[in-house]
């Protein structure tokens, strides 16, 4: 886990508050991962590196999914690691799998219209 105070693990306890209400603020992505997932642990640095080179525009929750299925299955997840990204209290968009930076950022982008 990073240092950054951006980067932030959630639970299904405090989902709604953390991500869900905290989005109408600020744009909030949710890594759902599961630490038996080869994929979701390559995945990890590079978003916690695009969140650290964000500067606060972004935020970046973790959510491991063998503790919170009900979370896993709120979202009609099949697969790990599996991202959503959040802003004005709703899911903007979502991506499965690994994806290497510039293909994540163009995502952002997208989705934010950066």
């Amino acid at each position: 886990m990073s240092d950054n105070s951006n980067i932030f693990d959630v639970t299904e306890g405090n989902f709604d508050e953390l991500v869900i209400a905290a989005s109408l603020q600020q744009a909030i992505m949710v890594d759902f991962w599961a630490d038996w997932c080869p994929p979701c642990r390559a995945l990890t640095p590079v978003l916690e590196k695009i969140i650290t080179e964000t500067d606060s525009t972004l935020q970046l929750a973790k959510v491991e999914v063998d503790d919170n299925m009900h979370l896993a299955g709120r979202y009609g997840l099949r697969g790990f690691p599996t991202v959503i990204l959040f802003q004005a209290g709703e899911e903007r968009g979502r991506f499965s799998g690994f994806k290497p930076q510039a293909e994540i950022e163009a995502f952002i982008e997208q989705q934010l219209n950066l």
